[in-house]
């Protein structure tokens, strides 16, 4: 019987418009497509295109036709893009036009009062394209530029969690606890704000292993807590991995669950906030204690990952000689 992290995993690899996590609005005057980007898939979401008259002196029907476009535009993403599941919107185009359009979405937004657009104007990069056609989307991927901009924007959503976490165990350690022990007993208190767990706990060989943490996680989702589900390849995850794999943020203190022994042998801290913070800062060790993103650290991972990767290919090809 299949359980639900594994579900959702199934999910997310089958479904890509609902993982997709990047948006992409490609524009010119008159013309613009609205796609979602999953791994190589464009899939195009909207097309929008309008008739903008020639400017003229004295006339005003190319300025409402830039209007009605722009419009046309901000109700498209405001159909299909959702700021919770992506974590960044690329609006590209020819010349100025896709600042004028990102300076009328929040002119827009702040007049009609749009928190969904406004909490999220971060997320919006402006790029250069050469059309406002679909295959102008692969010409804005392809850019080093736009593809640096990404690398940090998915890097800093998964850190901006783990740096949250140490935030909190450093200023209000009542509400930050790792270790499945601690972690579990917040759960059956309908205490988990956010679970932070790694892909890596749901492979283990064991499989009343994978049970507890499988029903850790629908734990916390029935008692509308956040899972924030990291993956052992990135270096969030590797850190997360070092402070036993588990870890939430608490609605409320907890301090009595300090003080509580647990049957759980990844949990040595004492029960203080000094000792659980000295006791992340061991695991992680000095030069990632603060749970800062390393730019240097995930490089030197992928290189290594990628040695390994090489070392099995070429074992593998010896074998094949042999």
């Amino acid at each position: 019987m299949w359980d639900q992290v594994a579900l959702d995993r199934i999910e997310t690899a089958t479904n890509p418009e609902r993982t997709a996590e990047i948006g992409a609005l490609v524009m010119q005057p008159g013309l613009a497509h609205l796609c979602l980007v999953k791994g190589q898939m464009t899939i195009l979401k909207a097309r929008v295109e309008v008739n903008i008259p020639r400017k003229r002196a004295g006339a005003s029907a190319n300025a409402k036709a830039h209007n009605k476009f722009f419009d046309a535009c901000y109700q498209a993403i405001s159909r299909h893009i959702d700021f919770g599941v992506i974590k960044v919107l690329l609006v590209a185009g020819p010349g100025f036009v896709a600042d004028d359009f990102v300076a009328y979405v929040v002119n827009h937004a702040t007049r009609h009062d749009d928190r969904s657009v406004l909490e999220n104007r971060s997320k919006m990069l402006v790029a250069k394209a050469s059309s406002g056609h679909k295959r102008a989307v692969e010409e804005v991927l392809s850019d080093p530029k736009v593809l640096s901009q990404l690398n940090d924007v998915h890097a800093a959503a998964e850190m901006r969690v783990l740096d949250d976490f140490f935030a909190m165990l450093r200023n209000d350690a009542s509400r930050a606890f790792y270790g499945y022990g601690h972690v579990a007993m917040a759960t059956e208190n309908a205490a988990v704000d956010k679970l932070l767990i790694t892909d890596a706990l749901f492979r283990a060989a064991d499989p009343r292993e994978r049970r507890k943490y499988v029903d850790l996680v629908e734990g916390v989702r029935e008692s509308r807590g956040e899972v924030h589900l990291f993956s052992s390849l990135h270096v969030s995850g590797e850190q997360l991995g070092q402070i036993t794999g588990v870890a939430a943020i608490l609605r409320f203190p907890l301090p009595d669950l300090e003080d509580m022994a647990v049957d759980d042998s990844s949990d040595d801290e004492d029960g203080t906030a000094e000792s659980k913070l000295q006791s992340a800062e061991d695991m992680l060790g000095a030069d990632t204690a603060g749970g800062l993103y390393d730019p240097d650290a995930e490089e030197a991972a992928a290189a290594r990952r990628a040695a390994d990767d090489d070392a099995v290919a070429r074992e593998m090809r010896d074998n094949l000689q042999l």
